[in-house]
């Protein structure tokens, strides 16, 4: 998207405005954005009203959530499944997208003088509504601006602008809810554009929480240091694996002063050996026993068939005699 003409496109949902389904529902529900909110019809009206009314930038009022019971997807988080007050801050911006802003409305937000509260709603207009490919060119220059504003419901979160875009920049969550999600490839340039200007110190959490960053890469004098101290700490933990291992090597090693006395080993080489002829005596029982119960079956087996046999024979032998007497009878009779 350039910027040469005033015309301000919208990216993504344009009827939700790429806000939490939940959020949405509770402001257009909200008898504040019906009946105030429906009054005011210029963006003059809406910077005043922004000017008195609001003073965080949280999703919701504080203690409004009924979050208490509701676990996973639905507790405490992405202002998912129990909802609550929707906050003045934005019921505001989602009056500022009916108005269909242009750039040099949006310009004017997020450069105003009266007050952080417009100037922060201006850069979550932007957040929400415009390309992940933009929203570095959006909020380069502000990135170390320095005025603070009280973010959180109920106050006790001061942070400055430039941490506030910082975050936007690297992170999704905000509060209860969640900003539209950036594209890997568009946030690893993003990631590379912010290393690039504030050096490695963006990978820590107090790039974006305290405020302690380094505003630009670090001198060569102090990468020299970093390395040697980097050098220094591997070489400590080499040096302590090292002295690990050889620890471990003398304890599997037997000491000189516990030396084995022949007493001690004159009666373990007996007992191992007592062990073994008992060991050896009871494996020859066992295959005694074995040998004994296998010829008792083989005699077995040899005496049933011989039976069998003899008992053939007596019966073939009877059957002979008998032929021969019948026919000893036919010769007789003839």
């Amino acid at each position: 998207m350039g910027r040469e003409t005033n015309v301000l496109h919208i990216w993504g949902n344009k009827e939700s405005m790429n806000l939490n389904p939940m959020i949405l529902t509770n402001i257009q529900s909200s008898t504040y954005f019906k009946q105030k909110l429906f009054e005011l019809k210029t963006y003059h009206e809406v910077i005043d009203e922004i000017y008195y009314r609001v003073n965080h930038l949280e999703p919701w009022e504080k203690g409004s959530r009924r979050t208490q019971g509701l676990t996973g997807m639905c507790g405490g988080v992405r202002g998912v499944g129990g909802g609550g007050i929707v906050s003045t801050a934005y019921c505001l911006l989602y009056k500022l997208y009916t108005l269909k802003l242009t750039r040099k409305q949006v310009i004017g937000l997020i450069t105003h003088k009266d007050s952080p509260y417009i100037r922060g709603l201006g850069f979550m207009y932007v957040r929400y509504t415009q390309n992940p490919q933009d929203l570095f060119s959006w909020f380069c220059d502000y990135l170390d601006d320095e005025e603070e504003l009280d973010v959180k419901a109920g106050g006790g979160t001061v942070i400055s602008i430039g941490q506030m875009l910082r975050k936007w920049l690297i992170r999704l969550e905000w509060f209860d809810t969640l900003f539209p999600r950036i594209p890997v490839p568009i946030q690893n340039e993003i990631m590379d554009a912010l290393r690039e200007r504030y050096g490695n110190c963006i990978d820590s959490n107090a790039f974006y929480e305290n405020g302690l960053i380094m505003k630009r890469s670090p001198p060569p004098e102090l990468n020299e240091v970093l390395r040697d101290e980097r050098k220094r700490l591997r070489k400590s933990r080499s040096r302590s694996t090292d002295g690990s291992r050889e620890r471990k090597e003398r304890r599997r090693r037997r000491s000189p002063s516990r030396e084995k006395s022949p007493k001690r080993s004159s009666d373990r080489s007996s007992s191992h050996r007592h062990k073994h002829e008992s060991r050896k005596k009871d494996s020859r029982s066992r295959s005694r026993s074995r040998d004994s119960s296998s010829e008792r079956r083989h005699r077995r087996k040899h005496k049933h068939s011989r039976h069998h046999k003899s008992h053939r024979r007596d019966d073939h032998s009877s059957e002979r005699t008998e032929s021969i007497r019948n026919g000893r009878k036919r010769s007789h009779d003839e």
